[in-house]
């Protein structure tokens, strides 16, 4: 029997019982007519379109972000080392006031702690496979 699973817009083949008593009971799936498969193909057409269009504006993002250099103050020890380091939450919160593009700080990818005076770059994924790196600058206060 010729299915369509509803979680993820699938048409498949399996076998009827399996269909009849588990699939389409439980509203797990309908059968496969062809204005359902017709409306499947749509619903795919528009999640595909969606998805484009949500790749250009994290690619937009991603071109903006990238041109910035943001500069973090910190207390400074001896020889440039910093009391403690600067985190990601301190990176996000620094790009939201220079830019006013909100990061999520999970998002911000350190190779390494921030915890000398100087220039880093910093990766920041935004979508599957868009990273942005903007410059940051950490100077003593």
């Amino acid at each position: 029997m010729k299915i369509i699973l509803l979680e993820d817009d699938k048409i498949q083949n399996v076998s009827d019982g399996y269909a009849r008593n588990y699939l389409l009971p439980r509203g797990l799936a309908i059968t496969a007519t062809p204005a359902a498969i017709t409306a499947v193909e749509k619903r795919k057409e528009k999640k595909l379109a969606e998805i484009e269009a949500r790749k250009k504006t994290m690619q937009a993002t991603a071109d903006q972000l990238s041109a910035l250099e943001v500069t973090i103050t910190a207390d400074v020890g001896e020889g440039g080392k910093l009391f403690g380091s600067v985190t990601t939450n301190d990176i996000a919160r620094a790009i939201k006031q220079s830019a006013g593009i909100d990061v999520d700080r999970r998002k911000i990818e350190l190779t390494e702690p921030l915890k000398v005076v100087g220039d880093y770059t910093v990766n920041i994924k935004l979508y599957q496979d868009i990273l942005a790196s903007p410059k940051i600058k950490v100077s003593p206060k």
